[in-house]
């Protein structure tokens, strides 16, 4: 009987932290929804844009083999927490999600076009991840810096929301805060190429994004 109590007491416990920890993040979503945009200046002539989408290191790899794209950097974003790290991420009590800082050059490629990058590298319908991925940390975001990129976004996930007749998990927020991610995460497929999870996962997406958009290849 006293296992049993205690059984149900760290049930108890679990859910009603977990359940605190949904209420966190969705309170921070839809502060997030009604917060003004941070848009960042060009630098030298280059752009910057930020997605999410899975795991970092992936779609980092996508967007290095875009021409006009000079640097693909992973870290996090979309979170309500300061300095977040990989471990603290993991556990989704941040509300960060794995994200890429996409360093561009805006007369080679457009935003336009780093959006259709966007979707046509994952699987748009998939909600909190993407493949083996699961969890909020791996949710899909797209961050826009002024009314603009805004409309660009929405009217695409329309227009492939109507193609697909389904809905696209891809959510939409304003850009606030990039945390840049440890170094050793930084180029992590390039430098790893006979990781397994690079085998089996990363350069196999990379493959079906190329295949689909080889007029944006390097």
């Amino acid at each position: 009987m006293k296992k049993i109590l205690l059984l149900f007491v760290v049930s108890l416990l679990f859910n009603c932290k977990n359940a605190a920890q949904n209420s966190e993040n969705k309170k921070n979503k839809e502060d997030l929804k009604t917060t003004q945009p941070i848009e960042v200046s060009l630098e030298n002539g280059m752009a910057k844009a930020y997605f999410a989408s899975g795991c970092f290191w992936c779609v980092e790899a996508v967007y290095e083999s875009v021409k006009g794209v000079e640097a693909s950097i992973s870290g996090y974003a979309g979170g309500h927490t300061k300095n977040p790290t990989y471990e603290a991420s993991n556990t989704g009590r941040t509300g960060h999600a794995e994200a890429v800082e996409i360093i561009y050059n805006p007369k080679i490629v457009s935003f336009k076009t780093l959006v259709d990058v966007y979707f046509a590298s994952q699987n748009p319908t998939q909600v909190n991840g993407q493949g083996p991925d699961r969890g909020s940390q791996y949710r899909s975001i797209i961050f826009y810096q002024n009314d603009a990129q805004k409309k660009i976004i929405e009217t695409k996930k329309a227009v492939l929301a109507k193609k697909l007749g389904k809905t696209i998990a891809a959510e939409v927020y304003p850009f606030q805060k990039f945390w840049i991610g440890e170094d050793y995460h930084q180029n992590y497929e390039k430098l790893h190429p006979e990781n397994r999870y690079i085998q089996g996962v990363s350069l196999p997406r990379l493959k079906r994004f190329q295949a689909k958009m080889p007029e944006v290849l390097k």
